[in-house]
């Protein structure tokens, strides 16, 4: 049970602009449950460092990343782009919107947490595509989501606390 202690006493750390860096836990456990392929596009809500990014770029095909706050979205720009990173393209913009110019995703994360699943997020992803999203405010849950023609089905669920989601509409 080693990583359930460790995930416990390891916080998330602060990058400024009251925004924080997901626990090395929630970024392992997210990217592990998308099961992210060489071949897929991948959506990030929420960009931070990039270091959620930076590790979806060493798995996807490519990923495109939104950040609200313009100076993390400057700084994870150089961040990524002095590691070589050139499969990852960085937006300052509202996540709650997407980025439908590349959709659809096969994968869509989002690293803020939104009251509801945002509907622009949903038809961005793929049919059969998976999203992890953390929801509510107080008490959050992180879902795993699959994209189905029924609508959308939870596979899992974990008490999370991300931040909260800026920008709705």
């Amino acid at each position: 049970m080693l990583v359930a202690s460790v995930s416990t006493r390891v916080l998330p750390l602060p990058i400024g602009y009251d925004q924080t860096i997901s626990q090395p836990y929630s970024v392992a456990f997210m990217t592990q449950a998308l099961d992210v392929q060489p071949g897929h596009r991948v959506l990030e809500i929420g960009t931070g460092s990039g270091y959620q990014a930076a590790v979806l770029g060493l798995l996807a095909g490519q990923v495109y990343t939104i950040e609200i706050v313009e100076p993390l979205a400057a700084r994870a720009r150089a961040t990524l782009a002095g590691v070589g990173a050139r499969n990852i393209e960085v937006r300052t913009g509202n996540g709650y919107l997407g980025w439908p110019e590349h959709a659809p995703y096969d994968r869509v994360i989002v690293t803020a947490a939104p009251d509801a699943v945002p509907p622009a997020l949903v038809q961005q992803l793929k049919m059969g595509g998976l999203m992890a999203i953390p929801v509510g405010t107080g008490e959050q849950q992180l879902l795993i989501l699959r994209r189905t023609p029924a609508g959308m089905e939870t596979l899992s669920t974990l008490p999370v606390r991300f931040v909260p989601m800026t920008g709705k509409p």
